[in-house]
């Protein structure tokens, strides 16, 4: 990983996951987190309990840089900052939001939110449309479901890697190496 420090910094990823990931994958994804912050790398992420917060620990363990995407402010008791902590949510996520979503029409307005963060961390800030280099993440399975499927798809869509940590890591085709090395060195 150390040859692409260079070319890595000041990109994004997207760490994400289940509320439900287990405890041994939340350790993994903290020094997962830790790792990308050591070599430059913008983690953004949500604020959810589990998989997020486990990124985000492990990126502010050694004072890394972040975008933290909220459904609305004060999400988690956390505070809009306009830097580090954002309110996302706006027309531009939620039209992503809608297309990539099987039963958007069947959502709550609050849910439809939580599934237009998802765009923001993979695409980045509104009309910015930068997509993270990877999305990482962990569901039950493997299988994408719930607000972290959401992010999946968009990523798919827009052709951004994605690697599930379920059964050891499931990497897409187009992974790149470095995120498998930094997948690999983290465990």
């Amino acid at each position: 990983m150390e040859a692409h420090v260079q070319e890595l910094a000041g990109k994004a990823y997207a760490g994400v996951g289940s509320r439900s990931t287990p405890v041994e994958i939340l350790q993994w994804m903290e020094s997962i987190g830790r790792a990308m912050a050591e070599a430059g790398m913008v983690l953004r992420s949500g604020a959810a309990a589990g998989a997020d917060s486990a990124f985000e620990r492990g990126c502010d363990s050694v004072g890394g840089d972040k975008r933290i995407y909220l459904p609305r402010a004060g999400f988690k008791g956390r505070r809009v900052d306009g830097t580090k902590v954002l309110a996302g949510g706006g027309a531009w996520a939620q039209a992503v939001g809608r297309r990539h979503h099987p039963a958007w029409d069947r959502l709550g307005g609050y849910v439809k939110l939580l599934m237009a963060r998802n765009t923001h961390q993979v695409l980045g800030d509104e009309g910015a449309r930068e997509p993270s280099l990877a999305v990482i993440g962990w569901t039950p399975g493997g299988n994408g479901g719930g607000g972290t499927g959401q992010a999946y798809r968009v990523a798919r869509a827009y052709g951004v890697p994605v690697v599930d940590l379920a059964g050891g890591g499931r990497f897409d085709a187009h992974t790149p190496a470095w995120v498998r090395e930094v997948v690999e060195q983290a465990r």
